[in-house]
Parts: structure tokens; sequence; C-alpha cells
């Protein structure tokens, strides 16, 4: 997941052209083809094991147009680029006619982010729905469809902000919880690597290409958005029984605002205690738990959104 391209003073949602240029020959050189939005559904439907890349591109900013956009189009590399309605035409992000533009090509597709992009998750649900029924009615009117993926604005979401989603027909939504998606996981609660300056370098990136999901057969809590009688959550993850050593399984979370290895305890032979030493402290609280696998990484991420006080 993209935001900004060679935007340089916005280092957390940036990505310079020639780092973005550079993960582009890298996924070439690991032999992984880029998946168009219209294949994502048999793909992640059928437990095929070849690794593919689905590439997205969040909030529609003009250095996209400008910057990525050439290189996307020279070499028709696909990918789903999600607008939130309201932002369309304002200062620094895209027109309507520059995505009718892009919305041409058979491997360009157009996802709906929400129109204003604003904390929903701290919404009422009435103001969430009204929200993105606007942000749909706009879709149809610009460009005669509304997308069946949605992308949290934040990725953030609750397990009434999912069920909205669902009732308005969209079939998949992305957080940005790093991870690999596969027929485990819920469709409305798809993970994502976000890619920035800090970790967008290539020793990174390179480390990303090679990751395989971690499946699980559930992870609670399922709420995600937390409150202060609920921070820190009992997070138990319970893993399919095939996992070969599990044992060996590593988890770092940022309780207190820091990055620390947690502490982990197995309540059976495949399911996971996460232990919190304290309470998720920033807007977003993660959980990172990898376990290595002949030269790969099974990699899965969680992220808690804690509530307004």
């Amino acid at each position: 997941m993209y935001h900004r391209f060679n935007e340089n003073k916005y280092p957390s949602t940036n990505i310079r052209v020639e780092d973005f240029t550079k993960h582009i020959s890298l996924i070439k050189a690991e032999n992984l083809t880029f998946l168009k939005a219209e294949e994502f559904e048999n793909h992640i439907n059928s437990k095929n094991t070849e690794r593919k890349i689905l590439l997205t591109i969040d909030d529609g900013f003009e250095s996209f147009y400008l910057n990525a956009w050439p290189i996307l189009k020279a070499e028709k590399i696909p990918f789903i680029l999600f607008v939130s309605t309201r932002e369309v035409g304002a200062n620094n992000y895209m027109s309507w006619d520059q995505i009718r533009e892009i919305a041409k090509e058979d491997f360009v597709h157009i996802g709906n982010h929400s129109h204003t992009h604003e904390y929903l998750i701290d919404r009422t649900n009435k103001e969430i729905e009204e929200d993105i029924k606007k942000s749909i009615a706009i879709f149809k009117k610009e460009l005669g469809f509304n997308s069946p993926f949605f992308s949290y604005p934040f990725g953030e979401y609750s397990l009434e902000f999912k069920e909205i989603i669902k009732n308005l027909n969209f079939k998949y939504a992305f957080g940005q919880h790093s991870g690999v998606a596969d027929e485990s996981k819920d469709l409305f609660e798809l993970p994502r690597f976000p890619i920035n300056e800090k970790y967008g370098e290539t020793k990174r990136f390179k480390s990303i290409l090679k990751t395989l999901p971690f499946k699980y057969e559930e992870i609670t809590p399922k709420e995600k958005y937390i409150n202060d009688s609920t921070n820190p959550p009992n997070v138990k993850i319970k893993f399919y029984k095939n996992i070969k050593n599990i044992n060996l399984i590593n988890c770092y979370s940022n309780e207190e605002n820091k990055w620390r290895k947690s502490n982990i305890k197995f309540t059976n032979d495949y399911e996971v205690q996460v232990l919190l030493e304290g309470k998720f402290t920033t807007e977003r609280g993660r959980i990172n738990c990898s376990l290595q696998d002949n030269g790969f990484w099974r990699w899965l991420g969680i992220q808690f959104v804690i509530a307004e006080k």
C-alpha cells in the first residue's frame, strides 16, 4: 500500500520515486506477478499457493498521477487506486478527469475509500453509513459504477463498521495491518503492507517479498475497536494445526508506545496468547507475529484502534 510519491515533506506516507522503481524491479526479480482486481476473487478463494502482488494506492494524491502513474502505465502494471470522493479535485489531489483517464485502462481499478476520509470509526453508525452512501452515489455519478473494493480510512474498523460495509454490497475491505492475504483471512479485514520512506527501504522491502500467509482459524477479541476498559486486550490466536514449528513463533507489540518483543503463552499446541505488559497509548495498537519457514517468513499483523475518551 502506497500513498504519496516524491512528496518528501510527508515521510510517513511518502515514497521516493527511485525507491518505488526499485520496488517494481525487486518484485520482478522475485518472479512475482501483479494481480488484477478482477482476478483477486478467484485467486484468494482458490487456495492457490502461487504468491502474487496486489498493488494498492490510497487517497488519490496528484503526486501519484504525476510521478507513479507514468511508470505503471508504461509497463501496464495492475493496481487498485482507492479514492475518497470529497477530496477529488481539491488541492494536491487528482481530479475526476484524471481518475477517469486512468480508469480507462483495463489493468486499473478505482476502489472506494469513503467520502470524507475522517476518523469514521469514532462516528455513529448512522454517520458512517451516510458517509459511505454518499461516496457510492458520487462513484456512480462520476464513474458509472461503485467498486466492490473498500479501503478503511486509516485502516480503522470495528465490528459494526464492517457490518455496514457488508450491507452496502462491498465484497472486500482492506485495513493497514501488515500481512499476506489468503483464503483464511476475513474478506472485510484484509491485510496490506504499508510502504513509506522508513518502511520502503530496500532491505525491508526484500523481506516483505519473502513473506507467506500465517493461517489462523480465529483471533480474539474479534472487536478491534477498544476502549479504556478493554485495553489492553486479551489477545489469543488459534492457528491451523498443520503449521510446522509453531513453537518458534515470535510476536512484537507497541503497548505503552514502545515496540517490544511480547511474551507469549501456548494455551494448547496451536493456540497462542499474547501477553501484553501495558495499555496501548497511541491511536492504534499493533501486534506483529512471525515464523521463519525455509527462507520465508510467515507474517501476521493485528491492529487495534483505541476509542476517543
